[in-house]
C-alpha cells in the first residue's frame, strides 16, 4: 500500500518524507488556500517545491470544468515536473479529458468519486488513480469503506490497472481498514500516518526496558 500525504504544507511533507514511508502527495485548491498559497504563479511554483521534496507522484488539480480548459490547464501542469499527476474532476468533461490525457501518456487522478459507477468510468477512461472520498461519505452517514470494497471488487473482475487511491482519510483506522480492503494508495493528513506508530504497550514496554537498563548500569 502506498502512503500519500494530503496537504500543501511543506513542513508536514518534509516530516512525512523524513519518516521514510512517503510515496507521494495529493493536494487541492482548498489545501493551497489553507496555506495562504494564492495566485496562479504561486500555486504552480508550490507544486514544483513539493516535487523537489518527495520522490513520488504529486497530484496537481485543475480548476477548469470544461473539456478544452481542462486540457489546456492539465498540459500546463504536466509540463511543470515529471512527478506531476493531473487531477481532474469526476464530471463528463473530466472523463473526456482523462481519456485524452491517457492517450497522450499524461498520468491522471480522477477526484471527487463517490460511487462504484463513477470509479468504473474513470478506469474505462484510463485513469492512473481514482480517488473515492471515504471521509466525506462518512460525514453523511454513508459507509465510505464499503465504496472501497465495491471498487476493488469491480477492478479485480476486469483487471483494471487504475489504482484505488483512498482519499479524505481522516484517521489511523481509516488507513488500516483501507489496507485490509486492498486500496492501492491512501492519502491523508500526517496525523493519520504517525498514528500508526502508537500503541500503549509499546510505550510501557520501552519504559520498562529503559528502567531495567538503568537498574543494572
Amino acid at each position: 500500500m502506498k502512503f500519500f500525504i494530503d496537504t500543501a504544507n511543506l513542513a508536514d511533507i518534509k516530516e512525512a518524507q523524513a519518516l521514510g514511508v512517503l510515496d507521494g502527495v495529493t493536494t487541492n485548491p482548498s489545501l493551497m488556500a489553507k496555506e495562504g498559497i494564492t495566485g496562479r504563479n504561486n500555486i504552480l511554483k508550490h507544486y514544483v517545491d513539493i516535487c523537489n521534496i518527495v520522490d513520488g507522484d504529486v497530484s496537481a488539480e485543475v480548476i477548469a470544468t470544461t473539456y478544452d480548459e481542462i486540457i489546456k490547464e492539465g498540459e500546463e501542469l504536466a509540463e511543470l515536473h515529471q512527478q506531476i499527476v493531473v487531477k481532474v474532476p469526476m464530471i463528463k468533461d473530466g472523463i473526456k479529458a482523462c481519456r485524452y490525457f491517457s492517450n497522450k501518456g499524461i498520468r491522471t487522478n480522477v477526484t471527487l468519486v463517490f460511487s462504484p459507477g463513477q470509479a468504473l468510468l474513470a478506469a474505462k477512461a484510463g485513469a492512473t488513480y481514482v480517488s473515492p472520498f471515504i471521509g466525506r461519505l462518512d460525514d453523511i452517514s454513508t459507509d465510505g469503506l464499503n465504496l472501497i470494497a465495491e471498487i476493488r471488487h469491480i477492478y479485480d473482475n476486469y483487471n483494471f490497472e487504475t489504482q484505488i487511491l483512498a482519499a479524505s482519510v481522516r484517521h489511523t483506522m481509516h488507513v488500516i481498514d483501507c489496507a485490509k480492503l486492498g486500496a492501492d494508495v491512501m492519502t491523508g493528513p500526517l496525523s493519520s500516518i504517525e498514528g500508526l506508530l502508537r500503541h500503549p504497550l509499546t510505550d510501557s514496554g520501552l519504559a520498562k526496558f529503559l528502567e531495567d537498563y538503568k537498574k543494572g548500569n
